[in-house]
C-alpha cells in the first residue's frame, strides 16, 4: 500500500518528462525542417533533418525488434530441439545427481552407467570419472576402473593427486597390495608432506607387514604430525618390535643393527626388550639375552620382561635366581614373578623351593603354563597323581581359553 504514491509519483514524472520530449521535438521542428544530402556516386539522397533522423529511429527500432525475435526462435528451438546444448546441459545435471545419489547408495551398475555419461559431457568430469571407477571397482571391472581413471588424468591433468590417490585406495581394496604401495610411493616421492598419502602408506605397510619400511616412515609421521601421539607411540611399539622378530630370523647380524637402529627412546619399552631377547634367545644367545633382560628390569619392573626372564639360562642361574628373589621382596604374591621364581628354581635344581614358588603362583592365578611345570616336577618327584590332576588342569584352561 506505500508502494502506490511513490509508483503514481514516477509515473507522472514520467509522462510529464514525455510531454517536455514531445514539446521540445515540436517546437524544434517549428524552427526549421533542415536539410540532409547523401550522395555516392550515381547515388542520391535528399530530405529534410527530421524525416532523416525519423528513418534513423525507425531502422534502431526494427533491429531491435530483429533481434529479439532471432533470440525468441532460438530459445524456444532449444526447447523443442532434444539435441540443443540446454537439453545436453540438462542430461548431464540430471545423470550427475542420480549416479552421485545411486554410488552413495551402493546401486553400482546403474551409478556406473550415469556417472560416465555425466563424465563424458561435463566441463569438469573430475569428480563424475573418480565415481565411475569406484563403482567399476566395486563390480569387479578392474581394467575399466583404472580406464576410467587414466581418462580423468587426460581431462584434467592438474588433478594428479586426487586421481592416484583414490587409485591407491581402490588397489588395496581389491587386494592389489604391492601396486598400492607402487602408487603410493610414486606419490610420496612426489608429495612428501602430503598428511593423506603419508597416512595411506603407513596402513599399507601395516596391512603388508612391511615392518622396516614402517619403520622408517615413523620419523616423518612423527614430524608432521600426521597421527596423535598415543597412536604414534602405538605404531612404533608394533613395527620396531615386529621388526626385531623378523630380524630375528634372518640371523644375528641383522637382529643386532636393527637394535642399534632402535630409537633411544624406544629401547625402555617392555614389548621392544621382550621382542630382542626372545630373538637372541632363538639364536642361541641366552646369556646376552639374560644380560639385556636384566638391564632392563633394573630401570623398570614389568611382568612381562620378568616372564622372560624366568625362561631364559643366563651366564649365572645362582646369581640370576639371587636377583628375581630381590625383586619378591616388594611383590610378594605376584604370581608371574613368583613362576618365574619357580622355573630358576629348576633351573638350580632347588626342588623343594621351585615347588614352593609354583603352587603359590597357581594359588593366585590358574595358568595353563604353571600348571604344566608343577605337574612335571611332581611327577619327578613322584606324586603321579597330583601331577596327572594338574595336567588335565591346564588342559581344561587352554580348551577354555581357546572358546573365549
Amino acid at each position: 500500500m506505500k508502494k502506490r504514491p511513490f509508483l503514481k509519483t514516477r509515473l507522472a514524472l514520467g509522462l510529464l518528462l514525455v510531454v517536455a520530449l514531445l514539446g521540445f521535438l515540436g517546437w524544434a521542428i517549428s524552427q526549421g525542417s533542415g536539410y540532409v544530402l547523401i550522395t555516392y556516386d550515381r547515388f542520391r539522397y535528399e530530405s529534410s533533418f527530421w524525416v532523416f533522423l525519423g528513418l534513423l529511429a525507425g531502422l534502431w527500432l526494427l533491429a531491435v525488434l530483429v533481434h529479439w525475435a532471432l533470440g525468441l526462435l532460438g530459445a524456444s528451438g532449444s526447447w523443442v530441439n532434444p539435441w540443443s546444448r540446454r537439453h545436453r546441459q540438462r542430461r548431464v545435471a540430471k545423470a550427475s545427481q542420480k549416479g552421485l545419489r545411486e554410488l552413495a547408495e551402493g546401486q553400482w551398475q546403474q551409478a556406473l552407467g550415469h556417472l560416465r555419461l555425466a563424465a563424458e559431457h561435463d566441463r569438469q568430469p573430475l569428480v563424475h570419472f573418480l565415481g565411475a571407477a569406484r563403482a567399476a571397482n566395486e563390480l569387479g571391472e578392474y581394467q575399466q576402473s583404472d580406464a576410467l581413471l587414466g581418462s580423468a588424468l587426460d581431462r584434467e591433468p592438474q588433478a594428479a593427486l586426487a586421481i592416484g590417490l583414490t587409485q591407491a585406495q581402490l588397489q588395496i581394496a581389491r587386494g592389489d597390495y604391492v601396486p598400492a604401495r607402487d602408487s603410493l610411493t610414486a606419490l610420496h616421492s612426489e608429495y612428501p608432506r602430503h598428511h593423506h598419502v603419508l597416512l595411506l602408506l603407513q596402513q599399507l605397510y601395516v596391512q603388508l607387514q612391511d615392518w622396516p619400511a614402517l619403520c622408517r616412515l615413523l620419523p616423518e609421521l612423527s614430524k608432521l604430525h600426521v597421527l596423535s601421539p598415543a597412536r604414534q607411540l602405538e605404531l612404533e611399539k608394533l613395527a620396531w618390535t615386529a621388526s626385531l622378530g623378523q630380524a630375528a630370523q634372518e640371523g644375528l647380524e641383522t637382529l643386532q643393527q636393527r637394535w642399534q637402529a632402535l630409537p633411544r627412546g624406544l629401547r625402555d619399552e617392555p614389548a621392544v626388550v621382550r621382542a630382542y631377547a626372545d630373538g637372541l634367545c632363538l639364536l642361541s644367545e641366552q646369556e646376552k639375552a639374560e644380560e639385556v633382560l636384566a638391564t632392563a628390569l633394573k630401570r623398570q619392573y614389568d611382568d612381562r620382561l620378568v616372564e622372560s626372564y624366568g625362561r631364559v639360562r643366563g651366564r649365572d642361574p645362582v646369581r640370576q635366581l639371587a636377583l628375581a628373589e630381590a625383586w619378591l621382596k616388594a611383590r610378594p604374591e605376584n604370581p608371574t614373578l613368583l613362576l618365574a621364581l619357580g622355573r630358576l628354581s629348576l633351573r638350580n635344581e632347588l626342588w623343594g623351593k621351585a615347588r614352593d614358588y609354583l603352587e603359590a603362583s597357581l594359588r593366585l592365578e590358574h595358568r595353563p603354563d604353571t600348571c604344566a611345570d608343577l605337574a612335571r616336577l611332581l611327577a619327578q618327584l613322584g606324586d603321579a597323581e597330583r601331577s596327572n590332576r594338574l595336567f588335565h588342569e591346564g588342559l581344561g584352561l587352554i580348551e577354555a581359553g581357546r572358546k573365549d
